[in-house]
């Protein structure tokens, strides 16, 4: 073992442990693709799955894992044909049974930090889906809820404007200019620091780096 694998496998036993003290589950993969069997795994055939915007699901194949599946119902916005029928996805979404999703950042001590623009990621994560899966790397872990949204902020936010193609000072910058741009995608900061129902929500560490 390298002095990086045992140095991840420390610090994600920490943040499992911290993580079970809110009533989250969590389990840490060295791999995105033993992470992405092991996400795919906790969906039981005949379950109704849907999943928010997400560079780590996609990079880990998470994403094309799941449009793969036969065996499920699943609700993809990718197929709609009219922002009716995307917001209509949004809404069912929140009775899926299962949700998957990122977080865009991780305190060491358990706290889940996400920032949104349309909100139905966040939505799905606070209430409505019966399983929330989570799979994050290792690298969005920080210090506190203060960096946490720090790093979201100037770390995440400016690449994914870019990758959506939003006019705000950020995708110009690559800085966050704590914009009311219209296109601006932090409108909702939410900290989930507990589960109130135990278990619903599963974190999937990853040793390997993933989205932004």
């Amino acid at each position: 073992m390298t002095v990086k694998e045992e140095y991840n496998r420390k610090l994600a036993d920490t943040v499992i442990a911290n993580l079970n003290k809110r009533q989250i589950d969590a389990v840490y993969c060295a791999t995105a693709k033993e992470a992405a069997e092991l996400a795919l795994s906790f969906v039981p055939s005949g379950s109704s799955v849907s999943f928010g915007g997400s560079m780590t699901l996609a990079e880990a194949g998470i994403t094309d894992g799941l449009r793969n599946r036969e065996d499920i119902a699943l609700l993809d916005r990718s197929t709609a044909e009219s922002p009716e029928e995307i917001r209509q996805i949004y809404h069912d979404a929140l009775s899926a049974d299962y949700y998957f999703m990122s977080t865009n950042a991780l305190t060491a001590g358990g706290e889940l930090v996400n920032i949104d623009g349309n909100g139905n990621r966040l939505a799905a994560l606070i209430y409505g889906p019966e399983h929330v899966i989570i799979v994050t790397s290792l690298n969005k872990v920080v210090a506190d809820v203060k960096t946490a949204v720090a790093r979201v902020r100037n770390d995440a936010t400016p690449p994914n404007c870019i990758r959506l193609n939003k006019a705000t000072p950020c995708a110009s910058t690559g800085v966050c200019a704590d914009c009311f741009a219209p296109d601006c995608i932090c409108n909702q900061i939410v900290i989930t620091r507990r589960s109130g129902t135990p278990g619903r929500i599963k974190v999937v560490l990853v040793g390997e780096t993933l989205g932004y």
